[in-house]
Order: structure tokens, then C-alpha cells, then sequence
């Protein structure tokens, strides 16, 4: 059977830089070139990024991706490099949509080309396009409809793109229709917590279905709220994993197949779901029979606590550097969500570009001070106090506020004294909340609300805590100092607004109330279902009802990173003038 060495090139590409993502295809096609590779490709969108967005409906951007796509493959081509063909995704436009009410203006497209002999051989755009959770591509495309098969050193090879895996029909059983000897699967799959194993599941089943060996590559990075994870997969037309990249790393997957000479017909016509296939030989004589070298590494697979961990990094590393801030600000109050957003920091970013502040009240306990004090000490950010005691009392002074308004004063001042040291100093703030206070609004607008991104905005707390405890093990069993004081963990949650106060005084048990959160935010199931599962329901009322009345407060919380199936922000968007209230009908 016919060799082919596969580059796939599982990297991170920005929105909008356009340039710098092509000069990121020009150095690793090099680099593929040097080790001896016959087909490469990069993730959905390269050229761009992904998502998007609105900038799909800007024709300049538009004519600028399809503009730098020619240029690209006559750069490759003038380098040396256009005898490798190179697949790479971008963002097009439809040449023969018929402009129509509710069709995206400009009919732009979800593609992908492969680029030749310093020509644009094939375009082609994805075809089932996604629009649930955070995706909006009807929005934003129009589908494609040919079935995009290239022929490669005597291989049939047929391409998709990501959201045409996942869909039924379309171009996984017209790729076996076509005869392809290989389906390559371009992708920007954001990632979720448990979706390794639900992609890996897919990969096998497509393989099957198309009769052939399945290449899936995927994305790395962070964009906003998204993250990609990489785990690009390659199986057997049986199902049987032979690679899979590591997650949140970039990587170069060089991958020797023999797979199934292409037939001596070229196919043509129309094959499942009306597509229409569009054949381009780009080599018809197989290479001469090699020692393959790459046969397939399967990387190690992360915990599923580590991998929650490494995609917090990676979305807070990417907001960083991709918006070209420097360094961050963190309100450093002892507890656990604080020294967690620090740890996460520190490893984003590195500790020397990390800054605390502890801003202690007359309610601030002496241990919270120490916590926020190690925590700094074993981590080596920067930190410093400064107390906001007198500028309570002047306040208080001048407004005499009490009960709940006095409490949020000290978390407002907070907030107003990190904002004017990020205005000062140039750093970013961190806003500290967790998932678990998000949705019951327990989280103060103006106070600890205020930054620039939430790392943990789509975390509960008991994920928190998981999270704080497996980043201290992991550290001591690399023989190094765990980062998060074990005061921090231990002690009961508190805001520490008046004495003695503790969170379970106004909250269930976190471990109850995330159970219940989980079922209502995460899986949209109401207050009936949730107390037949056997959840208290007085408990199960008073954690609905505070979580629909929070819904303006959320509106208001800066972007964080996203690893659950439905994070608050486009996951799910309810109205915030709503009278509806679960177990009281219309």
C-alpha cells in the first residue's frame, strides 16, 4: 500500500493577526518540509483564528483572509516549499449564494484550502454548521455543499472540517462513497471538562462509518472565554487509537500510514446529503517505499482534576498575552478562591509578572492575613498591604451605612482601591468569584466583581478546593513548595465582612448547593425534577429563586475561562427582566 507521512500541526493561532498566523504556517511548513513530510495541515480558522465573531460579517476581513490565503501559497512556493501541499483553514465567502433575508451579509464561509505548488488547489467550507452552546455559525456562514477529496502520492484523501465529525450524514459517509484512503478533519473544538473521552468516542465511530483512517486535528489556545485543548486523534478505519497528542500543548504530530491506493477513476458525482464531489490530483505516484520513523505516539492522558487546571492556564495565559498586558492584580484575602486565581496566575504567567495586595478591615482576621501572607512567601509574587480600615470609617462617617450596605462598602472599597492601583501600575485585575456565587449572587457589584477576567468564573467551589488540593500534591510530589497555604483550604469560607460570619450562615453546604446548581444551571433541569431527585425542597426554592434574581449581576462579571458544558455568558443566556419562577407556574 502507498506511504504517506502526515505533519499535523496541532498549534495556536490569535484573531485578527492574520500575518502573524501565516508566518506560524511558513515556519512549521518548513519544519514539516525538513522532516520528510508529504501532506500537512493546520486547524480550522488558521488564518484568522477562531472564533471570529462579528468580524465574519466585516467584509474587509473577509477579503483580507482571502487575500493573505494567495499570498501564503505563493510564499510557500517561493521558500521551496510548494511541492508539500499544505491544508489550512480561513475565512471565506460564498461565490454563488444568492443574497437573501436572514443569510449572513457577504455570505461568508467556514473553509479551508489546500495550497499547491504556490496556487490555492482546492477551497472548500465546512458544511454542518454548529449553532447550540457557544456557537452561533448560522449566524456567521453560510454551509458548503461539495465533498473536497485531493489525491496525494497516489491517496485519495478527503477533508471536513469539525462540526462535519460531529453531525450525522454529510461528508464522513461520502467520504467512503468517494473511496478515500484517509479522512483528515480539521477542528477548533472548545474544550469541556470530560470531552477527551467523547471525542476519542467519535474519532473511532467516524473511522468506522467512513471506512477508513481518521486523522482529527485539533486546536490549541485559549480565545476569551474559550479553550482549545489539542488532543488531536488519529484511528484505524477499525476504531484503533495509532496517535494522540498531548492536551494544551503545541505540537508537531509526524505520523507515517500506509493506507489504500486511490482507484484508478477518479470519483465524481453526487454522494450522500446532495454533496457534490470535487476531485483535485495533486500527485499521482506513490513514494518510493520508506522505514516509516513515526508510528504513532499516544500521549499521556491527564486527570481529570489536572486537566481543569492546565485549561484554566491556558485560558488565563492566552487573555494575557494575547491582549498585550504585562502583569496582574489580585486581591489577596486568605481564602481559598483568592490563593487559587494566584496559583493559576503564577503559573500562566510567572510569579515575577503576579501582584497581591491584602486589604485588611477591622473584620479581617489575623490568620487571613498570614494565609495572604504565605501564600505570597511560597509562591514569590509581589505583594504588599494596604488597609482599608480608615477609608471605612470616613465612609461610614459620612454615609452611615449598616447592615448589608456596610459589608459590601468594604468589599466596593476593595475593588475601588484595586482599580486605582491597575490605573497606576499598568496591571490587569483578577476577579476572584467562583461559579457556586455567581449563580446565588453572592458576589458584590463594584467590589469583588470588578477586572478584567474571572479565571475561576466557571468553577464551583467544590471544584475549588479540588483543585487547590491537587495543585499542592502535584507540587510536593515534584519535590517542590505546594502554593497554597492548607489554612486556606481548611478553613470554613468566609467574606469576613462582619464577625464571625462564615458563608453557611446565609448557604447550604457547598457540597449540597453545588449538587443542586449543577443540576439547574448545567443540565436546565427544573424545580420538580430536582427535588424528586431527592434534593430538600426548601433548599432546592431558595437556591432557584437566588439564582434567577442574580441574573443582572452576572450580565456585569468580566469574561472568564469556560470548561463546562454551559458556562454563564453565550452558554446560557437568559433574560434578565423575567418574572418566571420555577414551582410557581406563569
Amino acid at each position: 500500500m502507498p506511504q504517506l507521512r502526515l505533519a499535523l500541526n496541532q498549534v495556536d493561532s490569535t484573531v485578527g493577526d492574520i500575518a502573524g498566523n501565516c508566518e506560524e504556517v511558513v515556519r512549521r511548513t518548513r519544519y514539516a518540509a525538513e522532516k520528510g513530510a508529504h501532506l500537512v495541515a493546520f486547524p480550522e480558522m488558521m488564518l484568522t483564528g477562531y472564533p471570529v465573531e462579528d468580524l465574519a460579517l466585516r467584509s474587509s476581513f473577509v477579503e483580507a483572509s482571502r487575500a493573505a490565503l494567495v499570498q501564503l501559497a505563493g510564499r510557500l512556493a517561493a521558500e521551496g516549499l510548494g511541492d508539500l501541499p499544505v491544508v489550512v483553514g480561513y475565512l471565506g465567502r460564498s461565490q454563488n449564494a444568492q443574497p437573501r433575508y436572514g443569510q449572513p451579509a457577504g455570505a461568508p464561509q467556514n473553509c479551508a484550502a489546500v495550497l499547491h505548488q504556490g496556487k490555492v488547489a482546492l477551497r472548500f467550507a465546512k458544511h454542518h454548521l454548529p449553532n447550540y452552546g457557544v456557537f452561533d455559525e448560522f449566524r456567521y456562514f453560510v454551509p458548503g455543499d461539495t465533498m473536497p477529496v485531493i489525491r496525494v502520492r497516489g491517496v485519495d484523501v478527503a477533508l471536513a472540517i469539525c462540526e462535519d465529525l460531529w453531525q450525522d450524514g454529510g461528508r464522513v459517509p461520502a467520504a467512503r462513497t468517494a473511496g478515500a484512503g484517509l479522512l483528515l478533519s480539521v477542528n477548533a473544538s472548545p474544550y469541556e471538562r470530560d470531552k477527551d473521552d467523547t471525542r476519542l468516542d467519535l474519532c473511532r465511530k467516524r473511522a468506522q462509518e467512513a471506512g477508513c483512517t481518521l486523522a482529527y486535528l485539533a486546536m490549541v489556545g485559549g480565545q476569551d472565554e474559550l479553550v482549545f485543548d489539542g488532543d488531536s486523534i488519529v484511528v484505524s478505519e477499525r476504531g484503533e487509537v495509532i496517535a494522540r497528542a498531548p492536551q494544551f500543548t503545541q505540537e508537531c504530530v509526524l505520523l507515517d500510514l500506509e493506507l489504500p491506493a486511490a482507484r484508478p477513476e477518479v470519483p465524481t458525482g453526487r454522494v450522500d446529503d446532495g454533496l457534490e464531489i470535487t476531485h483535485v490530483t495533486l500527485s499521482e505516484q506513490p513514494v518510493d517505499p520508506y522505514e516509516p520513523q513515526y508510528t504513532g505516539v499516544e500521549a499521556e492522558r491527564l486527570s481529570d482534576t489536572a486537566e481543569i487546571y492546565g485549561a484554566l492556564v491556558t485560558g488565563l495565559r492566552a487573555y494575557v498575552r494575547k491582549n498585550g498586558f504585562r502583569s496582574v492584580l489580585i486581591g489577596l484575602s486568605g481564602g481559598i478562591d483568592s490563593a487559587l486565581v494566584a496559583a493559576l496566575a503564577c503559573d500562566a504567567i510567572g510569579a515575577e509578572h503576579v501582584y497581591g495586595v491584602s486589604m485588611p478591615s477591622a473584620y479581617s482576621s489575623d490568620h487571613s492575613r498570614d494565609d495572604a501572607a504565605e501564600l505570597a512567601r511560597r509562591t514569590g509574587l509581589n505583594y504588599r498591604t494596604v488597609p482599608i480600615a480608615p477609608m471605612f470609617d470616613a465612609y461610614l462617617g459620612e454615609l452611615e451605612l449598616t447592615g448589608l450596605a456596610e459589608e459590601n462598602l468594604q468589599s466596593r472599597l476593595r475593588g475601588v482601591t484595586l482599580m486605582g492601583i491597575s490605573n497606576q501600575e499598568g496591571h490587569i485585575v483578577l476577579a476572584p468569584g467562583n461559579k457556586s456565587e455567581l449563580a446565588v449572587g453572592y458576589s458584590t457589584l463594584y467590589g469583588d466583581s470588578v477586572g478584567a477576567y474571572g479565571p475561576i468564573k466557571d468553577v464551583y467551589k467544590t471544584t475549588v478546593f479540588a483543585l487547590a488540593r491537587w495543585r499542592n500534591a502535584d507540587a510536593a510530589a515534584r519535590g517542590r513548595t505546594p502554593p497554597i497555604p492548607e489554612n486556606s483550604i481548611s478553613k470554613p469560607p468566609s467574606a469576613e465582612l462582619r464577625p464571625g460570619q462564615v458563608d453557611t450562615d446565609s448557604l447550604p453546604d457547598y457540597d449540597l448547593l453545588d449538587r443542586v446548581l449543577e443540576l439547574y444551571v448545567d443540565r436546565d433541569q427544573g424545580r420538580e425534577q430536582i427535588v424528586a431527585a431527592g434534593y430538600p425542597a426548601e433548599v432546592v426554592t431558595r437556591v432557584l429563586k437566588l439564582t434567577d434574581t442574580a441574573e443582572y449581576k452576572r450580565r456585569q462579571y468580566p469574561p472568564g475561562t469556560k470548561i463546562s458544558p454551559k458556562g454563564f455568558g453565550k452558554d446560557r443566556r437568559l433574560p434578565i427582566t423575567n418574572r418566571w419562577r420555577e414551582g410557581e407556574g406563569s
